[in-house]
């Protein structure tokens, strides 16, 4: 049987518990707050799609191959940025 502090179903409660604890002790975010979040995570998204299309496009360029590295690095970036971004908010 697994540990109490190694089960995850002991982890999300305790993380419930804290959330709830930090609610109550600071209240409810302001607009601004949530619009900085919405901001925050749409760049979290955004950047590393970017960096793959400049990388993808450099690389094709450098290599004449059209839209070869362009379009896989595109995919990796969106990739890494959803990835990102489920990680920011499961920490949120």
């Amino acid at each position: 049987m697994t540990e109490p502090d190694n089960d995850p179903l002991v982890r999300g409660i305790r993380l419930r518990g804290d959330r709830h604890r930090r609610w109550l002790r600071e209240g409810e975010p302001s607009v601004a707050h949530r619009l900085a979040q919405i901001g925050v995570l749409g760049w979290i998204i955004v950047v590393p799609m970017l960096i793959g299309v400049f990388a993808g496009r450099w690389l094709d360029q450098h290599f004449g191959t059209g839209l070869f590295w362009t379009a896989p690095l595109l995919l990796a970036g969106t990739a890494l940025g959803g990835w990102s971004a489920w990680k920011w908010m499961k920490s949120a």
